[in-house]
C-alpha cells in the first residue's frame, strides 16, 4: 500500500487516566519494526478487561494507554521478517501469541508461548522497547500488544491469526478473546461427552461461550450459576436448561447441584475470577470421572481450599488459558466453524457503536446491559 514504511495519523481513543472517559484524539502510528506487522481495524469490541484495566484496580496503572484486544482488520504493511503474511490479508489480532519456536508453541499440549504470552504491565514493543503510537511526539502505551481502540494499529506477528477473507469481521472479530476463552475451555479442556451435565460458573460473555461449547458438544444439562437471576433467561439461547442463584439457598451451592444431579456433574466450568465460585465448580463434579475447569481470574491474594479427598475420590481440576488455543494455527479453524454454521457467533453480539461513540459501550457494559458491542471503526 501507499502508506508502507510512512508515519500514519489516524483517530484513536486514548485513556488519559484511570476511569476517566476515552478521548478520540488524532495519533501517529509509526511502521512496523522487525517481526511486526501494521493493521488497519475495521471492527472492535470490547472486553471486561479492558474496563478492568482502564479502571486500574488490582495493577500498575499505565497511562495514556490505547486500549482494546477484540478486534478484526485487515494487513496495512509488514516488517522485516514477516513471510506470513501480506497487505490485504484479514486477520484478528490476539492478546496472547504463538511464536512457533519456543517449547510451549512446539508442544501439543500447551499454548502459552514464552515470547508473546499475555503481559499486561508491557506497554511497547517487544523488538526494541519503544511505543508505535505518538501524539505531539509524546509516547502512548500500548495493551496487550494490540490496542485495537484505533484505526492503526502495531502488532508482533506472532499476535495476528490470518482467516478466511469471506468471514465477516464484525462478527468473527469477538473470537478473539472471550468467545473462544469460554467456547474453548468446555470443548478442548472440559470435553462433556453427549449426554452428560455441566455445570457453569458465571454467565457473562466468557460463560455462555463456555455454555455455547457444552451446547454443541450434546450436553443434556446444562447448568448455569449466577448470583444475578436477570441473567438466566438470555442464558438460554446458549444452551443453559437449568439455573441455580447461590443466594436462594441456605447451603453451599454444591451441595444443591450435587442433589440435583444424584451426586454431581460429569463437567464444571467457572468463569467468575471468585475463588468460592472457584472452589464450588470443584466439588460439585462428580467422584471418579468429574472434571471441573477454572477460567476466571482470581485476585493475586487468594488461595484455593479444598479437602485432599475430593482428589483421592478421582475429581480432576484442571485450568486453561485461552481455551487452550494457539491463535495462529487453531483460530483460523473455529471461524470456520462460525462459517459452517457449527458455531453461533451472532447471539453474543449485543450492541454496535460507532467509533465516535466507543465511551457508549463502556456505559453498556458496566450497567449489565451489554454482552458483547461492536464498534464500528468507520462511523
Amino acid at each position: 500500500m501507499s502508506t508502507a514504511g510512512q508515519v500514519i495519523k489516524c483517530r484513536a481513543a486514548v485513556a488519559w487516566e484511570a476511569g476517566k472517559p476515552l478521548s478520540i484524539e488524532e495519533v501517529e502510528v509509526a511502521p512496523p519494526q522487525k517481526e511486526e506487522v501494521r493493521l488497519k481495524i475495521l471492527f472492535t469490541s470490547l472486553c471486561h478487561t479492558d474496563v478492568y484495566f482502564w479502571e486500574a484496580k488490582g495493577q500498575h496503572p499505565l497511562f495514556p494507554r490505547i486500549y482494546g484486544h477484540e478486534a478484526g482488520g485487515i494487513v496495512e504493511s509488514v516488517g522485516e521478517g514477516v513471510t506470513d503474511l501480506q497487505p490485504g490479508d484479514h486477520v484478528l489480532p490476539v492478546f496472547t501469541g504463538e511464536c512457533k519456536e519456543c517449547r510451549h508453541c512446539k508442544s501439543e499440549e500447551s499454548n502459552m508461548c514464552d515470547l508473546l504470552r499475555i503481559n499486561t504491565d508491557r506497554g511497547t514493543m517487544l523488538s526494541d522497547g519503544k511505543s508505535r503510537f505518538s501524539k505531539d511526539g509524546k509516547p502512548i502505551y500500548h495493551f496487550l500488544g494490540t490496542s485495537t481502540f484505533s484505526e492503526y494499529t502495531v502488532c508482533h506477528v506472532g499476535s495476528v491469526a490470518k482467516i478466511n477473507p469471506a468471514a465477516p469481521l464484525d462478527k468473527v472479530c469477538v473470537l478473539s478473546c472471550g468467545i473462544c476463552t469460554g467456547f474453548g475451555a468446555t470443548v478442548n479442556v472440559a470435553k462433556p461427552k453427549k449426554g452428560s451435565s455441566v455445570a457453569i460458573f458465571g454467565l457473562g460473555a466468557v460463560g455462555l461461550a463456555a455454555a455455547e461449547g457444552a451446547r454443541v458438544s450434546g450436553a443434556a444439562r446444562i447448568i448455569g450459576v449466577d448470583l444475578n437471576s436477570n441473567r438466566f433467561e438470555e442464558a438460554k439461547k446458549f444452551g443453559v436448561n437449568e439455573f441455580v442463584n447461590p443466594k436462594d439457598h441456605n447451603k453451599p451451592v454444591q451441595e444443591v447441584i450435587a442433589e440435583m444431579t444424584d451426586g454431581g456433574v460429569d463437567r464444571s466450568v467457572e468463569c467468575t475470577g471468585s475463588i468460592q465460585a472457584m472452589i464450588s465448580a470443584f466439588e460439585c463434579v462428580h467422584d471418579g470421572w468429574g472434571v471441573a475447569v477454572l477460567v476466571g481470574v482470581p485476585n493475586k491474594d487468594d488461595a484455593f481450599k479444598t479437602h485432599p479427598v475430593n482428589f483421592l475420590n478421582e475429581r480432576t481440576l484442571k485450568g486453561t488459558f485461552y481455551g487452550n488455543y494457539k491463535p495462529r494455527s487453531d483460530l483460523p479453524g473455529v471461524v470456520e466453524m462460525y462459517m459452517n454454521k457449527e458455531l453461533e457467533v451472532d447471539k453474543f453480539i449485543t450492541h454496535s457503536v460507532p467509533f465516535s461513540e466507543i465511551n457508549k459501550a463502556f456505559d453498556l457494559m458496566l450497567s449489565g446491559q451489554s454482552i458483547r458491542c461492536i464498534i464500528r471503526m468507520e462511523d
